[in-house]
């Protein structure tokens, strides 16, 4: 058993931030992501309009970055490499 902690979103090669998760939780997170999305466009833009559902998927944004924090590599800058 390794001491290294579980990443559920890897560090991506090139940039900063994460690249697809590599657990099953994180493809949960992901999942539950996309249908709140979509959930939320088929609900909200119609009755409510466009400035509504741009608050509420940059809510859901926000959301996500904080779970890829905690939950994934810590980010910084990578040219490649290893």
């Amino acid at each position: 058993m390794t001491d290294r902690p579980t990443y559920w979103f890897p560090a991506k090669r090139y940039g900063w931030g994460w690249g697809p998760p590599n657990v099953w939780q994180g493809w949960v997170v992901m999942t539950v992501f996309a249908i709140l999305v979509l959930g939320g466009a088929l609900m909200l833009l119609p009755t409510y309009g466009s400035l509504v559902f741009v608050a509420y998927t940059a809510f859901l944004c926000i959301g996500l970055v904080a779970v890829c924090w905690v939950k994934g590599e810590p980010p910084s800058w990578r040219w490649g490499g290893k």
